[in-house]
């Protein structure tokens, strides 16, 4: 179809702002991003439509423009409803580059431009299908009142005679068909899950049919984006892509069926774009919120932006809450290239989302930031429940073993061959000043799950060292203080006659106090080692050969 078709179809009512002479352009595509750079989704052809989330400045715009027409882009249709109308350094870039450049009025919902434009590049359709993609537009683009994806299985049920789910990568059953009786079991979930996730990973061309317990499955992946076209993206995605199983053996259907199909996932991805939109704000408030916990910020500050974020993060959760810090690290290939923090962030998302790993809590109190190559999630608890956990000893909130048990198989099976999962569970705190020390305990939960074997693996706060539980919750002016005394007279020496006095405290500690495995590790002789330790003792007035003063020094380094 060409983009005079579309200015020309009135029920889509796009403004045209710029290329007039552009108009006979062919649509192959269309693909809705916000991504600052979303080169590695397109191949040519496509109308792009944005909601504008990506423009901070001016200058994005033409940064934005650039990349699409370098990649083939035929028209850019902008949403007026982030910023209140098109803004005009796009309509100057767009024109300086010739890429038409259509208004979406924020009353047309995108995915009624979606179906519009699959629908026409599909051809039309025969009969009953053409009803029902029609009536699943319909459904699709009322908004959340029109029932979102379980609308949208229900025709497929109706209409089609066809029982299928949508399932989030980890197994977690997002939606599914009335008609189709119970769930699916939990079990079979996530062996469709891993099914599709090994699929994918090693290139099997989709709809992926796979067999459980006797019932032929096909899987379709549901994705924002066009669908890959390398290893590269596939992997990039992957670990966040939900799936649509339906109870069916594809390798039978007609084309006209598959393409429904394949349009029923585009319409399904809408509404996970919906949803990954809504975790924008809280993604932006955990971020603020983790940063200060990180950088040991004054509790007063940190509490003052918790009680800012209260609204966002705690819908209808009345009582001030506890909260529990849970970090998660993807390592291997999955964790390389520009989408790894992306993907291990949208992996903790989906994890915590699982009611059979964090019971019955609504998933959108669940607030996740990346630091580093960590996602880290501020998950509120009810204070009531942790409070009465105090009183009888039981263990309240998330626990490691039972994220473990929700993720364990599709996780395993969608991995490259030396990727990891490894999560860490903080306990519940009470108030902003124990966040730091929730924030320390769970990276130290995930050293200890990433020493265990197997390529998922979780650990808890219960499974800690006495001395690793109790350094995260030393005050932090207490801990400048005690390392300073002890090591600051050390790096200073180090510094000036790079004595190297620092390891080899370390070496001498890690070898028990041994002078002759300590020399060894060292590479040195047993005089230089015992020149060394000796320098260390008159720099700090301390006595290596007391136990006491061996611990001193221990806590130091630790806390360092």
């Amino acid at each position: 179809m060409r983009l005079r078709a579309l200015l020309d179809t009135d029920a889509l009512g796009l403004r045209l702002l710029g290329g007039e002479d552009e108009l006979d352009r062919t649509v192959q595509g269309v693909m809705t991003t916000d991504l600052r750079d979303p080169s590695r989704y397109l191949s040519g052809g496509e109308l792009v439509l944005t909601g504008l989330a990506w423009r901070r400045d001016a200058a994005d715009s033409e940064r934005f423009v650039q990349i699409l027409v370098q990649n083939g882009v035929v028209a850019l249709a902008a949403g007026e409803a982030e910023l209140a109308g098109v803004p005009d350094d796009l309509v100057v870039a767009c024109a300086r580059h010739r890429l038409p450049l259509f208004a979406v009025d924020e009353s047309v919902a995108f995915a009624a431009i979606t179906e519009h434009v699959v629908r026409q590049v599909s051809g039309e359709r025969a009969g009953d299908l053409a009803a029902v993609v029609e009536r699943h537009r319909r459904m699709m683009t009322s908004g959340p009142a029109g029932g979102g994806p379980d609308v949208v299985l229900d025709l497929l049920g109706s209409d089609l005679d066809l029982r299928a789910w949508v399932l989030s990568p980890t197994g977690r059953l997002i939606a599914g068909t009335k008609v189709a009786g119970p769930g699916l079991p939990a079990e079979t979930c996530a062996r469709l899950a891993a099914e599709q996730l090994a699929a994918t990973r090693t290139g099997r061309p989709g709809p992926h049919r796979t067999v459980v317990d006797g019932t032929t499955y096909s899987l379709f992946p549901i994705r924002g984006g066009r669908t890959p076209q390398d290893a590269r993206e596939a992997r990039e995605t992957l670990l966040a892509d939900w799936l649509l199983a339906v109870e069916a053996d594809a390798g039978e259907w007609p084309e006209e069926r598959l393409d429904l199909l394949q349009g029923v996932t585009q319409l399904i991805a809408v509404e996970r774009d919906r949803r990954e939109a809504a975790r924008t704000v809280r993604r932006r408030l955990a971020q603020e919120i983790l940063e200060l916990v990180q950088a040991a910020a004054p509790p007063a500050e940190i509490a003052a932006r918790l009680r800012v974020a209260a609204p966002v993060l705690l819908p209808g959760l009345g009582a001030a809450p506890h909260w529990q810090m849970v970090v998660a690290r993807v390592e291997g290939e999955d964790a390389k290239g520009e989408g790894g923090a992306a993907t291990v962030q949208s992996l903790l998302e989906e994890i915590l989302a699982d009611p059979l790993a964090t019971g019955p809590e609504p998933a959108d109190r669940v607030a996740v930031a990346h630091l580093g190559d960590e996602a880290v999630a501020l998950v509120p608890l009810p204070a009531v429940s942790a409070v009465s956990a105090e009183h009888d000893g039981s263990e309240t909130g998330i626990l490691a073993d039972a994220l473990l048990e929700s993720v364990r198989a599709p996780l395993s099976a969608g991995l490259s061959d030396d990727g990891r999962v490894t999560i860490g569970v903080s306990a519940a705190v009470h108030s902003a000043e124990g966040l730091r020390g929730a924030l320390e305990e769970a990276r130290h939960a995930r050293r200890v799950a990433a020493a265990r074997p197997g390529r998922v693996s979780a650990a808890g706060h219960q499974e800690l060292a006495s001395h690793v539980l109790l350094l995260p919750f030393v005050p932090d002016d207490v801990r400048r203080a005690f390392t300073a005394r002890l090591l600051d007279p050390l790096r200073d020496y180090d510094r000036r006659h790079r004595a190297e006095l620092i390891p080899t405290l370390e070496a001498f500690l890690d070898s028990d106090g041994s002078w002759t495995r300590c020399a060894t590790r060292l590479h040195l002789h047993v005089n230089t080692l015992r020149y060394r330790v000796g320098r260390i003792e008159q720099l700090t007035g301390r006595d290596l050969s007391r136990l006491e003063d061996k611990l001193d020094f221990f806590l130091a380094l630790r806390m360092s």
